[in-house]
């Protein structure tokens, strides 16, 4: 088991990290998902201490990995750590490779070595590979052979930091493959992926990192067919955001048509979906709501998903809870219903937005 409490990592420039505390339990298969730049490669470095934390304290089992007392290297024998970019060393043979840690480490007898290094080659499909060296091989079978090594070693922990980043499309599904074994034998795994699919096909834990921390923590299910939080749901529906705030009947309307012309040209929205999303947002805001209301607070969020090329404006606004659709220009409210394939209003708990009206645009 690992224990994780107000783990903290800041560098001179930024604070991945801000206060993580967590438990990651034997058997545990973990997928790390989240943007770039939100503390995943750093998290499975701290666990290791490949990187000092700044603050915070990290037990496996139970021992103390962060006291300065603690024998690290021994702690390291059980937790194994694959990289991105392999870190095979390019002057021994794969063989050698896979050899050495057992031999200089657990201080294995060579022959004791080579036939387990056969034995996890033969596991990974590469045993035709012991006496090639490295540059000899293909990205795929470089990854391969450096889960090999760290199978050498017999972790009870495996950190796979993005895996399958560096390797070209058509290698990826081989490493996966073996990955997939592993996730059966019991290991403790921690996987940083991009690779959706596959992080949902493969865990029983998805941590989903952003503001610095764990963000969300759930089964797969829950993270990617019903995330309870708004990033972790944008990030799962590949998203693409755009958000307007509109605080006075004096706001800037071409300024805003603007935005949302370069946010659909950034994300390739077909001319015809882009044009409904700009006069949907004309009729409601600009014609609708504007007028209506006396001091206007305004949120409009346009939400593009890549996946399903869908596109949904989620309009927030101030005043009595009413819903302008139902009250609203008749001129107006005939043109936005030629715009969207649904509309559906709720009353929100909320003193600064009591009304939310969601228009699915037309594809």
């Amino acid at each position: 088991m690992i224990r994780i409490e107000h783990l903290r990592k800041e560098y001179p420039n930024v604070t991945p990290l801000k206060d993580v505390s967590t438990v990651i339990n034997d058997g545990d298969v973990i997928s790390v998902i989240g943007p770039s730049g939100t503390g995943k490669s750093t998290l499975l470095r701290c666990i290791n201490l490949l990187e000092k934390p700044t603050s915070g304290k990290i037990w496996v089992d139970d021992v103390e990995i962060t006291d300065p007392k603690c024998d690290i290297n021994r702690v390291r024998q059980k937790m194994g750590m694959v990289f991105q970019s392999f870190n095979l060393f390019g002057h021994r043979t794969v063989i050698e490779n896979i050899m050495m840690a057992p031999m200089d480490l657990l201080k294995k007898p060579k022959q004791e070595a080579y036939d387990e290094g056969m034995r996890l080659l033969r596991t990974v499909g590469l045993a035709e590979k012991a006496l090639n060296y490295p540059d000899e091989l293909s990205g795929g079978q470089k990854q391969r052979i450096a889960i090999a090594r760290t199978l050498a070693m017999d972790p009870d922990v495996i950190l796979f930091d993005e895996p399958t980043s560096a390797l070209d499309p058509t290698m990826v599904g081989e490493v996966q493959a073996v990955i997939r074994d592993l996730a059966k034998t019991g290991k403790t795994l921690m996987i940083v992926t991009h690779e959706m699919a596959f992080a949902k096909a493969i865990c029983n834990r998805v941590f989903y990192m952003d503001e610095g921390g764990i963000y969300e923590d759930g089964a797969p299910q829950q993270v990617f067919d019903d995330p309870l939080r708004e990033n972790t749901r944008r990030f799962v529906r590949r998203l693409k955001v755009l958000e307007l705030n509109i605080e006075s009947r004096d706001y800037d309307f071409l300024g805003m048509a603007g935005e949302i012309e370069n946010y659909c040209n950034r994300n390739q929205i077909t001319p015809k979906q882009a044009s409904r999303i700009r006069l949907a947002f004309e009729e409601l805001v600009q014609q609708m709501l504007v007028p209506a209301l006396e001091k206007p607070r305004i949120q409009a969020v346009i939400e593009y998903s890549e996946a399903g090329e869908q596109a949904t404006m989620t309009v927030r606004y101030n005043g009595p809870r009413s819903d302008i659709t139902a009250e609203g220009d008749a001129l107006s409210l005939a043109l936005l219903k030629g715009m969207v394939s649904g509309m559906r209003y709720d009353a929100e708990d909320s003193d600064e937005y009591p009304n939310r009206l969601i228009l699915a645009i037309r594809a």
